[in-house]
């Protein structure tokens, strides 16, 4: 896969991630989806609590379906509140399809 390294990438619950580490996150989220989602950029979200782990990740869905951040937060639930989000692109701050 594009982007990928051999180390397994941190799941839900395992140790806290620096900013640099939860991006190299979101960058292998949204790799997992490149080619599957034009229009739309593939962009990877990767919500931390506020200690630093992983509480949700997302990926752009196709045309149609929910962005990045969408997703991530879906997979966070509540684990969101107060967290942080690190987005691959600048998150969607428009109305439209979704």
């Amino acid at each position: 896969m594009p982007g990928a390294t051999n180390d397994p990438a941190p799941t839900v619950g395992d140790g806290p991630l620096d900013a640099a580490a939860a991006m190299r996150l979101a960058l292998a989220v949204s790799a997992r989806v490149h080619g599957t989602t034009s229009p739309n950029p593939p962009v990877g979200d990767v919500v931390l609590v506020r200690d630093g782990r992983v509480a949700g990740t997302g990926a752009t869905a196709p045309p149609g379906g929910p962005h990045a951040e969408v997703a991530a937060l879906a997979a966070a639930g509540e684990r969101a509140r107060g967290g942080t989000a690190v987005v691959t692109l600048e998150p969607c701050a428009h109305h439209g399809r979704t």
